[in-house]
């Protein structure tokens, strides 16, 4: 056993080196015992990062930042500083505290002539620019920086910043070109340490993600799984897992989307503002394609300013037919954000969608040109597939042709994607434009749309398809769960929670509803079943579910 403080911090360092951060965890801690030093704390810090003790890692390099300056060791308190402003923002997602600790490390730099440290500095920046234009030149003079220095690890992440910073304007084959080749650079052992396959692979996948290339994001997370099963788990940063939550929804898991999303909720409830929003927002949007608006409304009730609930709230907008307050909101976030941005292309579908209902098609068929050119001119085929549709809607009536011709490009584009939502929901709008022409092949394309619909479970637009059917003379064929027919999708939920023996609040807190909703939802299952007690439906519950085992 190591008894004095510097044999300790060299067992500790050993161990880090190795990968066995228990051990160094506890070497550090020993050194700890005899007092605090900028080594043993930064040390300890990144142990606890590896084991996914976040909230460990935070306070430990904060009381780092401290010690360090108190020392006058400037080298690890701009270090701490860094590693700090990366907590504030991705963890904690307080970006007035990453702006902060960016300054602190900035002065620190300056002031002492830490070059060693400017090219890291430039990248952290990139990171935190709320302007990508201004995040790619950060980055792109960190590279600058990572080349002159010989440095593998600033250079594959500044190669990673630079193409993040280009996906989030829009720029989407210029940025996946340079994010490809600094993951793909990482995982290959370019760089002399761990982190950097880390940084890489959360911008990869995160950027994936938003441009909506499902299949690269799913292929990175993979390779983040084998990664983390052989180094460790530091793949916990909140941000990272509600984009996790946006590629369940987007290819069709809403399932696995639900469970991730009520865990992301649970952890962040007390504690990170900005991301409880968010998960709060990804579960509300999911509710309004299950049909469930009511739910949607009170789960982003207070949150309503948060960036990731806008589009909820022009969706709820647009749902209810108030197309005016749908516009507004739209246009104040655009306003923000600008309309050229890869985050703009829902809004402005969105909008396009709310002049639609006003009537406006010539501003429809206006927003839906810019949005083809924008997903052309950078090859963002999401954008592309949204101004397509849009293009589609602006010809409903006056060009069934040309509508048919924009909705089969949306559809091709949903469907490569693997956006089964977005798919069906355009074949939805491709069996209006055929109605009236060409009736047999709308019935097949309502018919997809119906099974792809029923299938997620958006029950709304299901409706709408099977509703068509009807109008068309054709019976749609809709399943429902056998015995359980005339039940919602929420009553068959809440019916299973009957069968667990869960009382109303209970049912209410599980299914993020009132306890009132969840009494509603009881007498209706009682009286549309026919059973005399809640015990009864308990019970046939019980009996479905085990049926249902028996034939697995």
């Amino acid at each position: 056993m190591p008894s004095d403080p510097e044999t300790r911090l060299a067992s500790g360092r050993k161990a880090l080196e190795a990968g066995d951060w228990k051990n160094a965890r506890d070497r550090f801690r020993e050194a700890l015992e005899s007092g605090e030093t900028p080594e043993a704390l930064c040390g300890l810090g990144e142990a606890l990062w590896w084991l996914g003790d976040l909230e460990g890692t935070v306070s430990t390099f904060e009381r780092a930042y401290s010690v360090s300056r108190s020392r006058g060791d400037h080298l690890r308190a701009a270090e701490a500083a860094l590693r700090n402003v990366l907590h504030a923002r991705f963890y904690l997602g307080n970006e007035t505290a990453a702006s902060g600790w960016v300054a602190r490390a900035r002065r620190v730099i300056e002031e002492h002539d830490l070059d060693a440290l400017r090219g890291e500095l430039l990248v952290i920046q990139s990171c935190c620019a709320g302007d990508p234009s201004a995040g790619e030149r950060d980055a792109r003079r960190a590279l600058e920086w990572a080349r002159r220095a010989g440095d593998p690890d600033l250079e594959l992440c500044s190669l990673s910043s630079a193409g993040a910073a280009l996906v989030r304007q829009g720029r989407v084959g210029d940025g996946l070109e340079l994010l490809n080749e600094a993951w793909t650079g990482a995982l290959s052992g370019e760089g002399r340490r761990l982190e950097t396959t880390v940084f890489t692979g959360c911008d990869y996948m995160t950027s994936c993600a938003h441009c909506a290339a499902f299949e690269r994001a799913v292929e990175c997370l993979r390779a983040a799984e084998r990664f983390s099963r052989r180094h460790g788990c530091p793949f916990l940063y909140s941000e990272c897992r509600l984009v996790y939550c946006e590629v369940l929804l987007a290819t069709g898991n809403w399932s696995q989307a639900e469970k991730e999303l009520r865990m992301a909720i649970e952890r962040t409830r007390a504690t990170v503002p900005v991301y409880h929003a968010w998960a709060l927002a990804g579960l509300a949007d999911l509710r309004l394609s299950q049909g469930g608006m009511e739910e949607a409304e009170r789960l982003v009730q207070g949150y309503e300013g948060y960036p990731r609930t806008v589009p909820v709230i022009v969706r709820m907008h647009l749902l209810r037919g108030a197309f005016d307050a749908a516009a507004l909101a739209a246009r104040r976030r655009l306003d923000v954000v600008g309309d050229g941005q890869l985050e703009s292309a829902l809004l402005l579908e969105l909008l396009g969608e709310a002049e639609a209902g006003q009537g406006c098609f010539e501003e429809v068929a206006r927003i839906g040109r810019h949005l083809v050119d924008l997903g052309s001119t950078r090859n963002c085929r999401v954008m592309r597939a949204r101004g397509e549709r849009l293009l589609g809607r602006a010809s409903l009536g006056a060009d069934p042709a040309a509508g048919r011709r924009r909705f089969d490009e949306a559809l091709a584009a949903f469907v490569e994607l693997n956006m089964p939502y977005e798919a069906a929901r355009t074949r939805l709008l491709l069996a209006e434009t055929l109605c009236e022409l060409q009736p047999e092949l709308a019935a097949g394309e309502a018919r997809a749309a119906l099974k792809s619909l029923d299938g997620l479970g958006a029950g709304r637009e299901a409706d709408l398809a099977a509703d068509l059917l009807r109008r068309l003379g054709v019976r749609s064929g809709r399943e429902g769960s056998r015995g359980l027919h005339p039940l919602t999708r929420r009553e068959r939920e809440v019916l299973a929670l009957l069968g667990e023996g869960l009382s109303n609040p209970e049912i209410a807190r599980r299914l993020f509803i009132s306890p009132k909703t969840a009494e509603h939802h009881v007498c209706s299952i009682l009286s549309k079943t026919g059973f005399r007690s809640r015990a009864a439906a308990a019970a046939a519950s019980v009996r479905q579910f085990s049926a249902k085992t028996v034939k697995k």
